[in-house]
């Protein structure tokens, strides 16, 4: 509700009389427009006992009151004793059947019953009644984005925005229908045009700046969120959409230093933590980026972007044993996360932690859809352990969901080579040479011995010789 100052003063000595009234038990008499105010503002904060003994005292003091009756409907949407309120409503619209209140409450009715285009009839309805019609026109645009009627849903909320161009609400869901719509350059030109009737909104500003970001036009939207926080300071969102802006163009020591503004006006953001990270990493600055992932596995644990960007950056400092201890407690934290475990594989790999590695890569199978890479990874630490007939049947397992994938083939081929399977061994080669031929490399660098082996030669030759 908004007031003036001496309309402030009153509702405030509305309520002081009202609350001391009820402390007292003496009954003090109050217009039928205080009670629908001191209703509202016990809705407001949430004490429904009191907006209903309030709603009871204006009724004995008003028992004709289509106002406070209205504000029983609202007491009873909210309730969900819809046919009260609809029983209600049939006896209000006999005695104003032109009040477009009535009509606008009916649309609440239809619409938590979930008939949505009954409820956008009643709103048309209010429509043809009301002197103030922007609450009516977002009402009604809500109601066609319940029934996906996107563009009539837009053509409502911009009626809205023409009936009162403060209407923030009715603003940003403009934009969502024509982010809904993919129409990007359409946004831009209706914002244009808003914004040369509101040059000060910044709202406008920085919905024009998602804009052009969405079209990969960053230069643009830098300049749009330039100005939507040179119109407001404290307007964190900007700040915020700026610095991912000019990350983007790699301006990364400004990218910091809006990502500063935006950590000194709202709490601490995890995102925002990890960005300033990545920011620094790609200038260079390991100690600080260190820093400010640190920071972001501190603010939210459960982000796994920040302990593998942690985890990554220390592999790439050659600070092997760090980035295991790393992983480990990130681990410890969530141990049903497939990227940690791949990472904890391919580490412990690199370090011929080969036990460990098998570890890894059997967690991340375990936990991924059937990620080909997983599976290859293990088989092929499975092979270094010796246990090749563990390393076949995983392959094979694998190759139920990737029939077609050649390194799967020349590895099978290798370990059956292994086993002395022969037949096998130049069976799922042939596959292989069939599938991919250029990846029979893959043998020849990771399995050398095995490369030189007669069988496997003579096989090769024979398919090239086809």
């Amino acid at each position: 509700m908004n007031f003036s100052k001496e309309e402030e003063e009153e509702y405030n000595l509305s309520l002081s009389r009202f609350e001391s009234m009820l402390k007292t038990n003496k009954v003090l008499f109050f217009d039928s427009e205080e009670f629908e105010n001191i209703i509202f503002h016990y809705l407001d904060t949430g004490k429904i006992n009191l907006a209903k003994k309030a709603l009871k005292l204006g009724l004995e003091q008003h028992p004709n009151s289509v106002g406070i009756k209205l504000v029983e409907v609202e007491i009873l949407i909210f309730q969900n004793k819809l046919e009260a309120a609809d029983k209600l409503l049939n006896e209000l619209e006999e005695v104003e059947p032109s009040n477009d209140e009535v009509h606008i409450q009916r649309a609440s009715v239809y619409s938590k019953k979930g008939n949505h285009n009954q409820a956008i009839q009643s709103l048309k309805k209010a429509l043809s009644m009301a002197e103030d019609m922007a609450d009516i026109y977002s009402l009604l645009g809500m109601e066609y984005l319940f029934i996906d009627e996107i563009e009539k849903a837009r053509e409502s909320f911009i009626l809205c925005l023409e009936n009162d161009e403060e209407d923030q609400s009715a603003l940003y869901n403009v934009i969502y229908c024509f982010d809904f719509l993919d129409e990007h350059q359409e946004a831009i030109d209706f914002l244009t045009n808003f914004i040369d009737r509101n040059p000060y909104s910044e709202i406008a500003w920085h919905q024009l700046g998602r804009q052009y970001f969405a079209l990969k036009n960053y230069e643009k939207a830098v300049w749009a969120f330039d100005y939507a926080t040179l119109i407001d300071e404290q307007f964190w969102g900007a700040y915020l959409e700026k610095a991912k802006t000019l990350e983007k163009l790699e301006k990364y020591q400004e990218a910091i230093e809006n990502y500063m503004v935006n950590l000194e006006l709202d709490s601490s953001s995890s995102f925002v933590l990890l960005h300033i990270g990545i920011c620094y990493e790609y200038l260079n600055n390991f100690p600080l980026a260190i820093q400010f992932y640190k920071r972001t596995v501190h603010e939210d644990p459960m982000l796994d972007k920040g302990w593998i960007a942690l985890t990554d950056l220390y592999i790439k400092e050659n600070k092997f044993e760090k980035a295991l201890f790393t992983l480990q407690k990130a681990i410890n934290i969530d141990e049903m996360n497939e990227k940690y475990w791949i990472r904890y594989a391919l580490l412990n790999k690199e370090l011929l932690y080969f036990e460990e590695a098998e570890k890894g890569y059997r967690k991340a199978a375990e936990l991924s859809d059937f990620i080909v890479d997983y599976w290859i990874g293990w088989a092929d630490v499975l092979y270094v352990l010796s246990e090749y007939e563990t390393a076949v049947q995983k392959l094979l397992q694998i190759s139920n969901f990737h029939p077609d994938e050649a390194e799967i083939s020349y590895r099978l081929a290798v370990l059956y080579l292994t086993l002395s399977d022969f037949e096998k061994a130049v069976y799922h080669l042939t596959i292989g040479l069939n599938s991919n031929y250029d990846k029979r490399t893959i043998i020849q660098n990771l399995f050398p011995d095995q490369w030189q082996n007669p069988i496997m030669q003579n096989a090769i030759k024979k398919f090239e010789s086809r």
